[in-house]
């Protein structure tokens, strides 16, 4: 009898400590700037690197909910749990204390749950523990950056987007990085919905991988479909699209693979006093980036007879954008002003 009661009191702190790492991942997650909010919808003022979230994840779980497949235990209502003394004591763990056996744990659940909301909650407070290096480390070296991976191709919307937010910490560490799978990034931002949380987490991910030069050549074949998202998307999407052109535009390695892409004519109607301040300091420094760049004749040519490649559309003598950049001169905005003219120069 004294064996059991043992065993059954260090399975209900185990209960507890897992019940305070998922109860308190909404806390956490405002400091990571996973910011919760309705049905995964995100603010359109925002423009910053919060991603979606959703606070009814954190409600009431169920005997047979994920809370209870981690502990190991028969769980009762968290009404019912808040009125029995005995299992009151709930432990609020910070996502930054997790031990490497509660993320093996985590990573566990979120393999065998069939609950939509279940993943979002497990996906989310794995993704407020990659905030930290030696969670990072932790889940590269226990193999569950493939698993999460592996919630790409899941059908909820809302479960792709907690993926991308956990990867986007994931990838803060470089050796992380190299795990990412960047061709299904690619094609979930191309089959998502114009302007979708999905397409903005998608942005913020590569925007991370490309910070450094070590992973910017994945992302050679993408420069065709992020010219498109700066036709067709919102201010928020323009300005996180311009984040990563801006980033392989800096690296002269790069440059051939991007002035041959294939630009729609319309990007040219950007570059006008229309356009948000927000989106043009960041097209202007692509564009300078781009011009930095210096082509021989012969070179220059070959691109000239290539059809509707970025170099013809916007570098070329003949491409109208010396007379877009001297309208804009007169802009409001003096930084803006600023570097029209250096580019000018």
């Amino acid at each position: 009898m004294g064996d059991g009661g043992s065993s059954i009191t260090s399975r209900i702190g185990s209960m507890k400590t897992l019940l305070g790492i998922v109860a308190g991942a909404g806390a956490s997650y405002g400091i990571y700037k996973l910011l919760t909010g309705g049905s995964f919808r995100r603010s359109k003022k925002s423009v910053g690197n919060e991603g979606p979230a959703s606070r009814s994840s954190q409600g009431s779980s169920r005997p047979d909910s994920l809370l209870a497949k981690v502990s190991g235990l028969d769980l009762v209502s968290p009404q019912s749990e808040r009125r029995d003394d005995a299992t009151g004591d709930i432990i609020h763990q910070s996502a930054g204390n997790l031990e490497p056996q509660h993320l093996k744990m985590l990573l566990t659940c979120l393999q065998t749950s069939n609950s939509v909301s279940d993943r979002c909650r497990l996906l989310l407070t794995l993704g407020n523990a990659a905030a930290f290096t030696v969670n990072q480390n932790v889940l590269r070296e226990c193999e569950g950056i493939p698993i999460i991976c592996g919630f790409l191709s899941d059908p909820a919307p809302e479960v792709k987007v907690q993926t991308l937010n956990a990867l986007n910490n994931l990838c803060m560490n470089i050796p992380n990085q190299e795990q990412v799978y960047v061709p299904q990034v690619l094609e979930l931002i191309e089959m998502a919905a114009v302007n979708s949380d999905v397409q903005l987490a998608a942005l913020r991910l590569l925007t991370n991988l490309s910070v450094t030069e070590k992973h910017q050549h994945l992302l050679k074949d993408s420069v065709t479909l992020l010219l498109s998202l700066l036709v067709v998307g919102d201010m928020t999407l323009q300005v996180q699209t311009l984040k990563v052109l801006v980033n392989l535009s800096s690296n002269p390695d790069m440059m051939d693979d991007i002035v041959q892409a294939q630009a729609p004519a319309s990007v040219m109607l950007l570059f006008d006093v229309q356009t948000s301040s927000e989106v043009l300091l960041r097209l202007l420094t692509f564009v300078g980036n781009l011009k930095s760049w210096r082509p021989s004749a012969q070179v220059a040519e070959e691109l000239r007879c290539k059809r509707d490649c970025l170099f013809r559309v916007m570098l070329d003598e003949l491409s109208g954008l010396h007379g877009r950049l001297v309208q804009l001169l007169s802009h409001p905005d003096r930084e803006i002003q600023a570097q029209v003219a250096r580019i000018l120069t």
